[in-house]
């Protein structure tokens, strides 16, 4: 019999080995490759997993020819072990700051396009008004990003909600909209053309976000919608540095939000070629799990970002 969710004698009866023995046996599948990577013996792991299946009163995981895989009981709880077990890192993180003088720390999860005009400035007058606080900033593209949240591996995004992640399990706020534009290095031989159609670009070589990510799904429909059905020679990487690097030494072409392609043309790494691209890429938005307490320094943050955006705004009106 299943015991009711949240009464008290489950929480007692848990114990931390036992969530980060399961959050182990899931990625390993293995029992005895799990015992060593929490430094116990196999017959203790054995006996953990025994305590934590009798404990919620279901299998969590079942034995096969290669190994072990968690039940739909197991899917579950590994979901939950993880995101206490992430918690519970960053709550010594924060409490080792702390104790060095700072006062907490920011993870902050970010697609490219939003680091321009929105992260990089923002970011400066932040830090200056709070030069405690210990930022960190990862970068991909939206779908990755939101994964990471739902982890708990960072405490906000700027970035996209994309298809597959439930709207529900989230607060969102518009920040920034704009357009895709095609880009090339500065010498290319197209720049100089007053404008550019969809037929010279086919044979190109092309550098796309990876499969799924809001801005290859908007890049290939506008294709399809241009009669355009052709398989195109694709580099995938959602990394604007091997991105840039790659154009600047080649003939190579890519598409990258406007402000992103501004902010490296500024650079002379590259120039926007004339092609007619009618892509608005779904406004950036800035990310947070509905179930989630902020700290206060993500607190601080959203305020100061959308108060940014809102600057950004209007300054573009």
């Amino acid at each position: 019999m299943l015991t009711p969710p949240g009464y008290p004698p489950l929480l007692l009866r848990l114990r931390t080995r036992q969530l980060a023995l399961l959050s182990l046996l899931d990625a390993e599948r293995n029992l005895g490759r799990a015992a060593t990577a929490l430094n116990i013996s196999q017959p203790a792991a054995s006996k953990l997993l025994q305590q934590a299946e009798d404990t919620f009163g279901v299998p969590l995981f079942e034995r096969h020819a290669r190994g072990m895989a968690p039940t739909p009981y197991g899917e579950v709880i590994v979901r939950y072990a993880r995101r206490m077990l992430t918690d519970f890192d960053y709550m010594h993180q924060e409490i080792i700051a702390l104790h060095s003088g700072l006062q907490g720390a920011l993870r902050i999860g970010t697609v490219p396009g939003a680091i321009p005009q929105l992260l990089a400035p923002m970011l400066v007058d932040y830090k200056q008004q709070h030069p405690h606080v210990a930022v960190s900033i990862l970068v991909d593209t939206s779908n990755m990003m939101i994964r990471q949240l739902a982890r708990g591996e960072v405490d906000l995004v700027l970035g996209r909600l994309t298809a597959g992640h439930g709207e529900g399990d989230y607060s969102s706020a518009p920040l920034l909209n704009e357009a895709l534009v095609v880009v090339a290095r500065a010498s290319h031989p197209l720049v100089q053309h007053d404008t550019v159609s969809f037929d010279e670009l086919i044979s190109m070589e092309w550098i796309l976000q990876p499969a799924g990510a809001p801005q290859r799904v908007r890049f290939e429909a506008a294709l399809h919608e241009a009669g355009v059905d052709m398989h195109l020679n694709i580099t995938e990487t959602a990394s604007t540095i091997a991105t840039t690097a790659m154009l600047e030494i080649s003939d190579m072409v890519a598409v990258m939000p406007a402000s992103l392609a501004e902010h490296y043309g500024r650079l002379g790494v590259i120039r926007v070629l004339p092609v007619d691209l009618p892509i608005h890429l779904q406004p950036i938005h800035l990310i947070t799990r509905r179930n989630q307490t902020l700290s206060p320094a993500a607190t601080q943050f959203v305020a100061a970002m959308r108060n940014h955006a809102r600057n950004v705004d209007e300054a573009h009106k």
